[in-house]
């Protein structure tokens, strides 16, 4: 059957994200692989679009919509927080306390083969809080004072990981093994320093641009975790503690310059300040399905009260060759 679709409210709203209303359908895969070519051309011209109307109900119905994208699913590597695998590309969000709110970020753009696209999708919507949050990447950086990301530009930023099997992700679930030998493999071939502490732990590092330009337009984006994975963005009292137990190196995870220095928290609140001032959200309704150019935009989490319910699909890995990412990704 031949489906048509309108065109999205471009968001009028201030501070509302462009939404696709659709007739209640009773098979959203049928409905996704006739609306693929208006999908794309909105996802060009928005960045991101909120479809309404589908009635996704389980991870199935997600990852049948995926399949009918003719788009490549991302297996995750290198996660930061436990979540749960459905089938291929298809998780569960990452366990965070709801009550935190999880800032503004790039999903997995510390990886060399992050996802292009995102697909989130409401199967049941919190009570109060919990919608996420779009950022436009270029609008960011062009607000970011220009010293700032001049010098992330040129370094680049560097994420330090300690996997210490308390806090955070392990790393089996990481890196999909225990084996030593298969971890120490994947970090060279992913441009990661490694070293297995004497408690057993391990310790990573891994520098990757903070800059680089979208594949299909060449604008220039902010990209990066930096704000995110700093241990200034925890809250102050679990930074205590994790610094108490675990000293200031022993991190689950933190972030610094490309050098090495130090990111200051006065940097830290500077960029999710920024982030909030181009900050659009719509609340969830159950149902709902959001597209992501997960490098034109970035995303958060609000904190919520609730059974929230959503679902997570990572399409279209890209390496950063393709974005002309603005230093060398090698070894530190």
């Amino acid at each position: 059957m031949e489906m048509t679709v309108s065109p999205p409210d471009p968001g009028s709203e201030p501070g509302r994200p462009a939404m696709l209303r659709v007739p209640t359908v009773g098979d959203p895969a049928r409905w996704a692989a006739g609306a693929r070519d208006e999908l794309r051309t909105a996802l060009v011209e928005h960045g991101a679009v909120l479809v309404r109307g589908l009635g996704l109900r389980d991870p199935s119905d997600v990852a049948a919509v995926l399949g009918q994208l003719g788009v490549e699913p991302v297996a995750e590597k290198e996660t930061f927080a436990p979540r749960q695998s459905y089938s291929p590309g298809i998780h569960s969000s990452s366990a965070w306390p709801p009550n935190q709110p999880m800032c503004m970020h790039h999903e997995l753009s510390y990886t060399l083969g992050f996802p292009r696209l995102l697909l989130f999708a409401c199967l049941a919507e919190p009570t109060t809080g919990g919608a996420t949050g779009l950022a436009d990447a270029a609008d960011v950086l062009d607000a970011l004072p220009r010293t700032l990301t001049d010098r992330f530009e040129r370094e680049g930023w560097l994420l330090t990981r300690s996997y210490n099997g308390e806090i955070g992700a392990t790393v089996t679930e990481a890196f999909g093994t225990d084996d030593r030998d298969a971890v120490e493999r994947y970090c060279s071939a992913h441009a990661i320093d490694c070293a297995w502490q004497p408690d057993g732990g391990l310790r990573t590092g891994q520098r990757r641009s903070a800059v680089v330009r979208h594949p299909a337009d060449g604008r220039r984006c902010w990209f990066n975790q930096i704000a995110f994975l700093n241990e200034w963005t925890l809250d102050p009292e679990v930074r205590e503690y994790l610094v108490d137990e675990y000293g200031a190196d022993g991190l689950p995870f933190n972030t610094r310059y490309g050098d090495g220095e130090a990111i200051g928290e006065d940097v830290v609140r500077l960029i999710n300040s920024v982030y909030e001032q181009h900050t659009v959200r719509r609340p969830w309704q159950a149902g709902d399905l959001l597209l992501v150019d997960n490098i034109r935009t970035a995303h958060s989490r609000e904190a919520y009260e609730g059974p929230r319910d959503v679902v997570v699909a990572m399409a279209s890995p890209a390496r950063p060759d393709t974005c002309s990412a603005t230093i060398e990704r090698g070894p530190l």
